[in-house]
């Protein structure tokens, strides 16, 4: 007996351990299975049905990757190579899926387009690789900018015998218009400092964007300019330089009004009629704002914007809400200023680590 185009493909990716979320039957081309690697998707069903449609969380060109992390490290040293090499090969085959180094705990860090994706991961890394592993709880992949100017000026001096360490610099940070990232100037006229020094200045400063003064998440949007610089003929050198530079801006930073920026998502909730209004309520109670609601064929289609930090745990409140009769996507709308808030910042990496 031959199957249908879509249960073929289901029965391919169930045998594949995936878990099939999302079958849209208002839209027959729209995803129908938890995050596939394109690659994978189209070796599985490419000779039955051709190029099959992919959860759009998992294509590149839909979404942002990055939005979640979760820290993961070895339970042993003999794992850790392992471990690795599991995550090289992940990310090569999936371009939303990301892998670094916290700069400040060395901790592996796991970075996905949403906590099913960062999920589907871990259940491969437990499926198909003979490792083990801890990991931490997700959340959301902040981001840190400045709101105000300020400038700083900072002198790096030591002396400990033989030739010392001195650098003076003085730095002037501004927020840059959203979307337009880092943008360093030299204001420095030309000899007024070897200007092999330049570039140790720059590396310093680069050195801190990774890792914000609010809650040590990367720094954004943001303007700095080299204002003055005093050097030593003898005790001055590019590393001298570098520390200074690094030191004063964070300086500045701290100064500038530092705010977190948390991602904005727009979500689309369809679901029959009788299941609108605690939908509604349900993400009114996540901090959501919603756009509009309309009819699409036998269902309600409800567009809100609601923070990616509100929507962990979505897929499990919406079951039970519509009875499992609604589907839900998102994808980023913008990142935004949080709110003001009694408790600390939530830093990271992620904490909790758990087998």
């Amino acid at each position: 007996m031959t199957l249908p185009v879509e249960s073929f493909i289901i029965q391919r990716l169930q045998e594949g351990g995936w878990r099939v979320i999302d079958r849209r039957p208002d839209l027959i081309d729209r995803p129908i299975a938890d995050f596939v690697s394109l690659r994978d998707a189209e070796e599985w069903v490419s000779w039955k049905s051709g190029h099959p449609k992919i959860n759009p969380y998992a294509m590149a060109e839909d979404t942002q990757p990055g939005l979640v992390e979760v820290a993961i490290e070895p339970k042993s040293k003999a794992d850790g190579e392992k471990l690795l090499a599991a995550l090289v090969k992940l990310a090569a085959e999936d371009p939303t899926f990301k892998i670094s180094t916290d700069y400040e705990s060395g901790q592996t860090v796991m970075k996905g387009a949403s906590e099913l994706h960062l999920d589907a991961k871990v259940d491969i890394l437990r499926r198909s690789y003979n490792v083990n592993f801890r990991i931490g709880a997700p959340q959301v992949a902040f981001l840190e900018c400045i709101t105000e100017s300020a400038e700083v000026e900072y002198t790096h001096k030591k002396q400990s015998g033989g030739s010392g360490q001195f650098a003076a610099v003085r730095l002037r940070v501004e927020p840059n218009e959203p979307g337009m990232g880092y943008q360093f100037e030299s204001r420095i006229a030309g000899g007024t400092i070897p200007k092999e020094y330049i570039p140790g200045i720059e590396k310093g400063i680069e050195s801190v964007l990774p890792s914000g003064v609010v809650a040590g998440f990367p720094v954004v949007d943001i303007k700095v300019a080299l204002i003055d610089t005093t050097y030593h003929d003898v005790d001055s050198s590019t590393q001298a330089f570098e520390i200074a530079a690094r030191v004063a801006f964070r300086e500045a930073l701290q100064k500038a009004r530092p705010v977190l920026l948390e991602p904005i998502m727009k979500v689309e909730v369809l679901t029959p009629e009788d299941c609108v209004a605690p939908i509604i309520r349900d993400l009114n109670l996540r901090r959501g704002q919603i756009q509009s609601q309309a009819e699409r064929g036998n269902v309600i289609a409800i567009n809100a914007l609601v923070p990616l930090m509100n929507m962990f745990g979505y897929v499990s409140s919406l079951r039970p809400i519509s009875r499992s009769r609604a589907t839900f996507t998102m994808r980023l709308d913008r990142y935004a200023p949080t709110p003001p808030r009694d408790d600390p910042p939530p830093f990271k990496p992620a904490v909790g680590m758990h087998g």
